[in-house]
């Protein structure tokens, strides 16, 4: 099992303050997000952006895009865009969560999810190319796949992440009541 995390060469209160930093910054990038893919919903794309992430094929991909017309297109760009800073803060935000959380509560785990979501910011990097260049008209069908392929297990490493650190936040809220 993974023994260090990728921020064991940071003090605790440095690592206690970057994670702070950086779940301010990703709730705020977060918020953006959601303002910018609001106008990306669409018959084709019921679930926006993220439609378009796990579109199979470019037929579908196209059609998705062709839903969202000119100034959708303008609006995904953006998002396309402002989520590669998206991508450098919530795996910071969500891997020190998992090494704070994992300080307790099994400490292999949360350094092997923090790397692990260090391997999610770059499945998304690999997803958005695979997503602009399919926005700016690629004809091949490898990139509505490889950005398919790099959402699903990006997904599964923020869930799994997500789903330790509220877990050991409630052990760890559980711990602290008295017992009757």
């Amino acid at each position: 099992m993974i023994q260090s995390s990728p921020y064991h060469w940071l003090s605790r209160t440095h690592q206690n303050r970057l994670f702070i930093f950086f779940f301010i910054l990703t709730i705020i990038l977060m918020v953006s997000l959601q303002l910018l893919g609001g106008p990306l919903t669409t018959d084709a794309a019921p679930a926006g952006i993220v439609s378009y992430e796990f579109a199979s094929d470019l037929t579908t991909a196209r059609q998705i895009v062709q839903s969202w017309g000119t100034a959708g297109l303008a609006y995904a760009g953006l998002s396309l865009g402002l989520d590669f800073l998206f991508m450098a803060a919530y795996p910071i935000a969500i891997g020190m969560g998992c090494v704070m959380v994992g300080r307790r509560w099994l400490p292999a785990l949360g350094n092997l999810l923090a790397w692990g979501l260090l391997a999610a910011g770059l499945l998304d990097a690999v997803e958005n190319i695979a997503l602009i260049r399919v926005l700016l008209g690629a004809e091949t069908e490898l990139w509505p796949s490889l950005a398919r392929w790099s959402a699903i297990p990006k997904f599964t490493l923020v869930a799994a992440g997500l789903l330790f650190v509220v877990l050991g936040a409630l052990f760890k809220i559980i711990q602290r009541q008295p017992q009757a």
